[in-house]
């Protein structure tokens, strides 16, 4: 039905009265702000992800692990026995390693070498290494740290190393019954770093050889370009403190040291008890010098 006259008057004069609604405005400061908070939230979101990201993976910086073993100690013409060690409440077995003889009225059968490898490869790599420490007639005993060879996956670490080695110093000496003062360590590189900790931590073994300890191991890992952008030294806190672990020593220890650029570390110098260095080269006159060497200083021991 058509509105009436008065009707629309009404109707006029309320529009008229009605003030105009403006449509909603943002300030502009509020909104450069919540841009800029955005912008530094996902900065922070991604910074936090590298810092995850380095803190998982930043052990591969430092360990090179192969789970292969592509050779034993019978590809030398070694007798051995294949160990399985550390077992867990459950029974399984958490590192695999090789129990290798004196050969019948070997010179330093009394002896026993516990030999802890590099951080790089596993057992197989380190076959032409045992054959030359039993050539010097004495037995030796390797194994793999968890995460390498057929030893239990895991990341490797100092703690996980640190465990591991002391794991096979108590099978020596609980499993095998060998009496601890006729122990000798032996580490390669970082195995060596780890080797002097180990000794300076068991005065009653007989002695260490470290053959080419790393003087600044963890330089792989904070050197690395991705270090730069993280935290590195609080969120990978493995250290290897080589001055530290000398200082501590107490049983006697002999150093092979590559000859090229040769300076005597400080490490070395920070020992206190019976030392012998030794520059060695690659190549055949480095083994015959490491076999010499190695003959004397057990010599040594013994008086």
């Amino acid at each position: 039905m058509p509105k009436n006259n008065s009707q629309l008057r009404i109707a006029a004069r309320a529009s008229k009265s009605s003030p105009a609604r403006n449509p909603p405005t943002v300030s502009p400061r509020w909104l450069l702000s919540a841009i800029g908070l955005t912008v530094l939230a996902a900065i922070f979101c991604a910074w936090a992800t590298l810092c995850l990201l380095f803190w998982q993976g930043s052990w591969q910086l430092l360990y090179h692990p192969n789970s292969k073993v592509v050779r034993t100690p019978a590809s030398a013409g070694l007798p051995f026995e294949s160990i399985g060690f550390a077992a867990t409440e459950t029974g399984h077995l958490r590192l695999e390693g090789w129990w290798i003889p004196a050969a019948p009225g070997a010179r330093f059968s009394r002896y026993t070498v516990l030999y802890l490898h590099s951080q790089n490869g596993n057992l197989g790599d380190t076959v032409d290494a045992l054959a030359q420490m039993h050539g010097a007639g004495v037995n030796v005993f390797a194994f793999d740290y968890r995460g390498y060879g057929r030893s239990q996956f895991a990341h490797p670490s100092k703690t996980r190393w640190q465990q591991d080695a002391n794991w096979a110093l108590n099978y020596l000496t609980a499993t095998r019954d060998i009496n601890a003062h006729t122990i000798v360590l032996d580490g390669d590189q970082l195995g060596a770093n780890l080797a002097l900790e180990i000794a300076a931590a068991h005065p009653q073994l007989t002695g260490v050889v470290l053959e080419s300890p790393l003087l600044d191991p963890m330089s792989s890992v904070f050197d690395d370009p991705h270090a730069h952008l993280v935290p590195a030294q609080e969120l990978d806190r493995d250290r290897y403190d080589l001055e530290s672990a000398a200082r501590a020593l107490r049983i006697p220890s002999l150093w092979f040291l590559p000859a090229t650029g040769a300076h005597t570390p400080a490490a070395y110098l920070s020992v206190s008890a019976t030392k012998m260095l030794v520059w060695t080269n690659p190549g055949e006159y480095g083994e015959k010098t490491f076999a010499d060497a190695l003959s004397r200083w057990l010599d040594g021991l013994g008086s």
